[in-house]
């Protein structure tokens, strides 16, 4: 490992083949340049017996009197049994196919299916009210961010990222209305070659300019990852858990392993200091001055509460129209679902870019955490999801406020943003199954929810394969119309409800989510097991077509019942004619209108990435350009460690081989053409 210290304004990345002593003699160890120490171990996890789980997350409540655990027992029956119930009920609705209202000739009709869709949709957002209504009568005092009493780690996960998305994340955090003495900052990023270091230098620069002292750490190793009998003392562990206790402002470059594994190595090193909160945040993140205020004040006031997260929206909305549906997508299920789940203490992820958990709890979970592992396979995504479920298996509420916000980068290219939902996708699956062994300890409600949530996208798709397959051609297009008026009402009620005419392009949504969610979630959960495509770093992921497979056989699937229906269609009566003309021409009229208003009224007004390129881009440029040549005079022996360190991690977030890449690239490359 090699550590420095930069007092003054330099450039780190003059000194990455060097060796630079710490200034403070106490941190002096055995030092040796990247990839000259002891080669790094085997990746070691803890086995299922290793793994301890605290009392208070044991089933039965753990080591409580007899008549507690009595308690526990029949309200983890009666739990499920409720869970049992409303799954039948849905399923009896929808497989009855009772209609309530219903025309003449029994071609529109509304069914008892459709009415209790629109009972949850309404009662969600009527618990989403009064949950925003609490936090806005419950805010902190003025004095809040200049007197608050707990100490925050901001811990940042960094891979591959844009330059000008990580200065703009760095820069938020020193701009925080937070007690500067009071927080710590630590950057965490997930890879040590020489093609990172640009985002050292961003560090340096950004911190530096706001009057801090940053320390930098380059480690050839990570926690799961260490060199065979070698001692704390030299393997680095110690000199790092050091430095992040005695100092303000940390940026660490470690061995590629994933973002649960930077995580990780910030939890580990600041499990031995004093700090009350760790705030997580991720490398493309703009937090709003007042976030981390408004975090720590839901944590310091309500004691029962591990974990609380905010309203994330989008800073790129404007990139693409996939971009900006996803806005409102997130405002959807924030402001509301999520706001739902908050007023019974019972939010089911706290997202990746802005969450703040209480340390003495993370550190109770970290090895249960950080070792996860799913049918035998240690899980490397859905990191925050499983935080979360930590919390709720110990039975803490987590919690969810409108009031701290934080601006994040969405995907703006389908096959970037279809990765990143399968990726979701598998991790939702997984952590629905581990959810469900702790519904008794909080609220019917999250019961009820995760049955509702997780069965919805089946409905849909048996109503879509039973539609296309029905022989009749009005019935796909009565389908589709439904869809898009039942999005136009969705769209309408989240407008008075944000104040927002934007919200009415919510009802477009509806077509990406049965055109490619829908695939993408079944081919998360048959290759539930499968690891990689993530999306965190920023240059090799556009590149991926795989995810666009399940979408292109889905579409074979229901093109091969519409060209039935199409055959067999009676044609001969004369009103399903004139229905079929009349809904047609609704159904693109519809389209064509809404797509050129939002590319005439609502793009123009949107924010792009563009908008987020600093004054120092060409410094950034020339950063680059130099880290580009001195990668090129990197010895033998550097390069053999750096293929090595890539080819060992068995990660999400390793940057794919040119072979993985070139298997699809023919096959892929056709089928991409097509859609």
């Amino acid at each position: 490992h090699c550590c420095w210290h930069v007092p003054q304004i330099i450039n780190p990345s003059l000194f990455f083949n060097m060796l630079i002593e710490y200034a403070d003699t106490d941190y002096n160890s055995t030092q040796y340049k990247r990839g000259e120490g002891p080669t790094k171990g085997e990746r070691q996890y803890k086995s299922n017996k290793e793994l301890i789980t605290p009392p208070r997350g044991h089933f039965l409540g753990g080591s409580g009197d007899n008549w507690i655990r009595l308690y526990f027992f029949f309200r983890a029956i009666g739990t499920h049994l409720a869970g049992l119930s409303v799954i039948v009920a849905v399923a009896t609705c929808y497989g009855l196919g009772v209609r309530l209202v219903r025309d003449g000739n029994q071609r529109f009709a509304f069914g008892l299916y459709g009415a209790f869709l629109l009972a949850h949709m309404i009662v969600q957002a009527f618990f989403a009210f009064r949950e925003h209504r609490n936090a806005h009568n419950n805010a902190p005092p003025e004095s809040h961010d200049t007197e608050a009493p707990s100490t925050v780690a901001i811990q940042i996960s960094a891979f591959q990222e844009d330059p000008d998305y990580l200065r703009e994340c760095l820069t938020a955090i020193t701009k925080l209305k937070y007690p500067r003495s009071k927080l710590k900052v630590i950057l965490c990023i997930d890879g040590n070659d020489d093609n990172s270091t640009y985002m050292v230098d961003i560090f340096e620069s950004v911190m530096t300019s706001a009057g801090l002292d940053p320390v930098f750490f380059r480690w050839d190793y990570n926690y799961h990852e260490l060199p065979d009998d070698v001692d704390c003392s030299q393997n680095g562990v110690e000199l790092l858990e050091r430095m992040v206790a005695d100092n303000q402002c940390i940026c660490v470059m470690q061995a590629w392993g994933g973002k649960r594994e930077v995580m990780y190595t910030a939890f580990r090193a600041l499990g031995a200091t004093s700090v009350d909160y760790v705030q997580v945040c991720d490398s493309d993140t703009i937090l709003d001055p007042y976030a981390t205020a408004e975090l720590t004040f839901v944590l310091d006031t309500q004691p029962e509460t591990g974990a609380v997260g905010g309203d994330i929206k989008i800073l790129n909305d404007g990139d693409s129209y996939l971009s900006f549906l996803s806005s409102l997508r997130y405002w959807m299920a924030f402001n509301i679902e999520r706001a739902c789940q908050s007023y019974f203490g019972c939010v089911s992820c706290i997202s990746g870019p802005m969450g703040l958990y209480r340390m003495s709890i993370v550190n109770e979970v970290l090895d249960l955490w950080s070792d996860q592992k799913f049918f035998g396979e240690v899980c490397t995504f859905g990191d925050d999801r499983h935080l979360t479920n930590r919390m709720l298996q110990l039975g803490y509420a987590t919690k969810y406020t409108p009031r701290a916000t934080c601006f994040t980068e969405t995907p703006a290219q389908y096959t970037r943003w279809l990765s990143q939902q399968v990726r979701w996708s598998k991790s939702y699956f997984r952590e629905w199954l581990f959810n469900a062994f702790w519904w008794h300890k909080h609220h019917l409600w999250m019961v009820y929810e995760n049955i509702i949530s997780g069965g919805f996208p089946f409905f849909v798709i048996a109503t879509m394969i039973i539609t296309f397959y029905s022989g009749s051609l009005w019935n796909i297009v009565f389908l589709f119309l439904t869809i898009q008026v039942v999005g136009i009402l969705k769209g309408i009620f989240a407008m008075f409800i944000r104040g927002s005419p934007v919200m009415i392009y919510m009802s477009l949504y509806s077509l990406l989510y049965i055109t490619s969610l829908l695939p993408g979630k079944i081919y998360a959960l048959l290759t539930i097991r499968k690891k990689g495509w993530g999306t965190s770093g920023r240059k090799n992921e556009s590149k991926n077509y795989e995810p666009v497979i399940p979408v292109v056989c889905w579409l074979a699937l229901l093109s091969g019942g519409l060209i039935m229906t199409i055959i067999t269609n009676d044609y001969q009566k004369m009103h399903e004619v004139a229905h079929l003309t009349a809904g047609l021409t609704v159904y693109f009229a519809y389209w064509v209108i809404i797509a050129l208003t939002w590319k005439v009224c609502i793009q123009p007004t949107m924010k792009k990435k563009t908008d987020y390129v600093s004054d120092e881009e060409e410094e950034s440029d020339e950063s680059r350009e130099s880290v580009d040549s001195s990668s090129k005079e990197l010895s033998s022996l550097e390069k053999e460690f750096a293929h090595d360190t890539s080819s060992n991690a068995n990660t999400d977030s390793d940057p794919p081989s040119d072979e993985d890449e070139k298997e699809y690239a023919d096959f892929l490359t056709f089928l991409w053409d097509i859609i």
